[in-house]
């Protein structure tokens, strides 16, 4: 081939690649923008490629420059951008992901229908590199979510949890006895004592003899969700995360470690270890009962395992860190709930089974309202790939929707003026009560993709925070200093500095 018919097909090649990149930065983007103003609907200006990136990172700054604390609005630290939007354009409005727009929704009839309509909302992870850590049924579509939700179900019904309450039981013992071997009253930073504890706990309940080996999967994803944290700050650029970058290449290590590990775990099994009652086993089990090779390959059991290691560990430990910071907060309602604790378990000396921890009512409202006023997932998002109906908008293909649930949360609208206070007596009658029978309560989600393991976190949550109760009042630190942020779900950045008080 002669040089001057190389360079043309070059050229070809380089004009087809720059074509398809100015309509994926700029062409696409801007006919989609105004699709969705035709119809009435407020958005941002559109910035290229990097959408509302560097708005959103400038406003968290700006609004984390001042202090805040546990009466103060938590919704600017959070989302920013999406409260200034809401509070100047109402309930639906959209912002930007990168080039792709996004359908921000707050009406209750609006999510009820996105979260009905599971196979016209199909439900998306923020970026391929979170599939690293929420891969498995958090991320599958259609035919496929169903599958492996059918086979994962018996996983997390409610006679496989009641089997894990000792485990419980043992690894929330193991944290109260190290707290009482400290003075009588002494401070203690208690979230990464609840990070271990919750990792202890879904460690044994997932792989039972193999825990330790778990552990070193928790502090393996701990790491990893912090490279992608980190990752989410700058513009989204498709195929960079191919690209042998630093935290690209620890990235793949660590999911490569990870992988092993499970794979030896997996390997055990098949060559006639032991069956354990424990997640693993259950998955291979639901898996191999599946006829007509519709069972979960090895790489699906995988996949499933990462994410309820990781949703587990992350879910229960942001509820307990929450739940003792805002008790810390409210005394009245700390006594309340010890007095409950109390009570029941009085006859039971004081080892709580599963029976009795389904009878604290007040411990139950006390969670229902932090995980209103502090979810664990500010969003929850979904994907639109073809052209559907959402009230009276027709949304078009290759948009997202995004339910901005930590912000629904606190709607005075949809909750009363006193929405952002800590009123767990609010859910006294129920959750549909407390929400006048509206969509718009939604910790776990909500619909067919509720959160399969939500009743596992709240059993594993009650344990913990009854044994708690009876050994130690407990009060803020003068050093506590109230600062959410979101690393994958919402923490508090600076620990959970306490005072503890044995009793």
């Amino acid at each position: 081939m002669s040089l001057p018919v190389v360079a043309v097909a070059l050229m070809v090649v380089l004009a087809a690649v720059l074509i398809r990149v100015v309509n994926w930065v700029w062409i696409t983007p801007k006919k989609l923008e105004r699709y969705l103003r035709r119809q009435g609907l407020h958005g941002t200006p559109y910035t290229p490629l990097v959408g509302d990136i560097k708005r959103n990172v400038k406003m968290l700054m700006e609004a984390r420059s001042e202090p805040i604390t546990l009466t103060d609005d938590i919704i600017p630290y959070l989302l920013p951008l999406a409260l200034k939007m809401f509070n100047s354009h109402g309930r639906t409005f959209f912002m930007w992901t990168g080039p792709i727009p996004t359908i921000m929704i707050t009406n209750p009839e609006h999510i009820k229908e996105v979260f009905s309509k599971t196979f016209d909302f199909e439900a998306t992870v923020s970026s391929p590199l979170v599939k690293l850590l929420v891969g498995g049924l958090a991320s599958y579509k259609g035919d496929k979510w169903a599958r492996h939700r059918r086979i994962t179900n018996p996983a997390f019904n409610l006679e496989k949890i009641k089997n894990m309450v000792p485990v419980f039981y043992h690894c929330s013992s193991e944290v109260v006895s190290q707290w009482e071997r400290q003075e009588s009253s002494c401070e203690v930073d208690v979230w990464p004592w609840l990070v271990n504890l919750t990792a202890d706990v879904i460690s044994h309940a997932a792989f039972g003899s193999s825990y330790r080996e778990g552990q070193r999967i928790f502090e393996l994803q701990g790491e990893l969700s912090g490279i992608i944290a980190q990752e989410h700050k700058k513009p989204y650029i498709p195929g960079m995360r191919f690209y042998p970058t630093k935290n690209n290449k620890r990235m793949k290590a660590i999911d490569k470690e990870i992988d092993t590990i499970l794979r030896g775990m997996v390997s055990k099994r098949e060559d006639g270890e032991a069956e354990h009652n424990d997640l693993l086993g259950i998955l291979l089990e639901s898996s191999s009962e599946e006829s007509g090779g519709n069972g979960l390959s090895v790489e699906e059991v995988l996949r499933e395992c990462k994410l309820c290691y990781f949703a587990g560990q992350e879910t229960t430990s942001v509820l307990l860190v929450w739940t003792m910071v805002l008790l810390s907060h409210h005394q009245d309602w700390q006594e309340r709930a010890r007095e409950e604790v109390r009570l029941i378990l009085d006859d039971k000396n004081n080892k709580p089974d599963i029976e009795s921890l389904s009878h604290l009512k007040v411990m139950s409202m006390i969670f229902y309202e932090v995980l209103r006023l502090n979810p664990p997932v500010s969003q929850l998002r979904r994907e639109v790939n073809k052209e559907v109906k959402l009230g009276n908008v027709t949304l078009p293909a290759g948009v997202k929707v995004y339910i901005p649930t930590a912000l629904i949360h606190r709607d005075p609208e949809l909750w009363g003026e006193d929405a952002r206070e800590f009123k767990p007596e609010r859910f006294r009658e129920g959750i549909s009560k407390a929400t006048k029978n509206q969509v718009c309560y939604s910790p776990f989600g909500w619909g067919l993709r509720i959160c399969i393991g939500q009743n596992f976190s709240l059993l594993e949550a009650k344990m913990a925070m009854s044994l708690i109760l009876l050994k130690f009042s407990f009060e803020l630190s003068p050093s506590y200093v109230h600062s959410p942020q979101i690393v994958m779900t919402t923490r508090p950045q600076f620990g959970a500095h306490l005072i503890l008080h044995k009793l």
